[in-house]
């Protein structure tokens, strides 16, 4: 439903987050962030450890309950009293730092438990749903295969998949790369780069800035619960504003 104002769908942002606070107990972790994503786009947030990142981004599917603000999805006010939280949550992908897959069921049945129980979808048609969120991560013939018996990239692979399943219009990516060996990330940012090009609208939580630099449309810099700065990745990388950001960079670059 659009507001009379004349906005199309397509400007409308997916994620329109406004003066968003979190605290533990006496601890401000979000001061009062102001957000938008546009649909497509890629936005990477980066920032040291502590800037509150991973709050930010639990907080936009209330896995963590915001303190204050407004969050809309897709124009649906999540915080609204009485709104169906799990009804939004399938159209909002969450992929983990831990695949947090389970161990007894096949690929396949990771993929289709979430239809099946989060979207009541019966099993034949859940199992073609999950056959093509796997061939779209590349693992179409690993269907039967169990979380043991892959490697940490395909079972990264296979969390996605899980997420795309629901066809959500938003997937959010929390550190979807810190646990996996060095060698094993490119096949998880291949996938990434994939969705992108097939427009999908993506938050991405990461320390990956190679990958940030070269993929996404929009880079925000976080620290001390605020975005100190957000940009284009050549402003970002190449000529941030913000000295803070400028440091931060400076360090990264440094270790690489």
């Amino acid at each position: 439903m659009l507001a009379a104002s004349g906005m199309t769908t397509e400007s409308r942002p997916i994620l329109d987050v406004r003066g968003l606070r979190k605290s533990f107990g006496s601890t401000e972790v979000l001061k009062g962030i102001d957000f938008r994503l546009a649909p497509r786009e890629l936005a990477f947030i980066i920032g040291p450890s502590g800037s509150g990142k991973s709050t930010f981004l639990r907080c936009c599917n209330r896995l963590e309950e915001p303190s204050g603000g407004s969050i809309h999805v897709d124009g649906t006010d999540i915080m609204a009293p009485g709104v169906d939280i799990n009804a939004v949550r399938r159209h909002i992908g969450m992929v983990f730092q831990s695949f947090n897959l389970y161990p007894h069921m096949t690929a396949l049945g990771n993929v289709t438990l979430a239809l099946r129980l989060a979207a009541h979808i019966p099993r034949a048609e859940a199992v073609d749903l999950g056959r093509t969120a796997l061939a779209r991560v590349g693992l179409a013939d690993k269907e039967r295969a169990y979380p043991g018996e892959l490697s940490g990239g395909q079972q990264q692979r296979v969390a996605i998949a899980r997420a795309l399943a629901l066809e959500p219009r938003i997937v959010l990516f929390d550190e979807p790369t810190s646990a996996l060996d060095p060698e094993l990330v490119g096949s998880v940012l291949q996938v990434m780069r994939d969705l992108r090009e097939a427009g999908m609208t993506m938050l991405v939580v990461s320390h990956e800035l190679q990958f940030a630099r070269a993929a996404a449309d929009r880079v925000v810099f976080m620290e001390g619960g605020v975005i100190v700065e957000e940009g284009p990745p050549a402003q970002i990388f190449g000529d941030p504003q913000h000295a803070r950001t400028r440091e931060f960079v400076a360090r990264i670059d440094g270790h690489h």
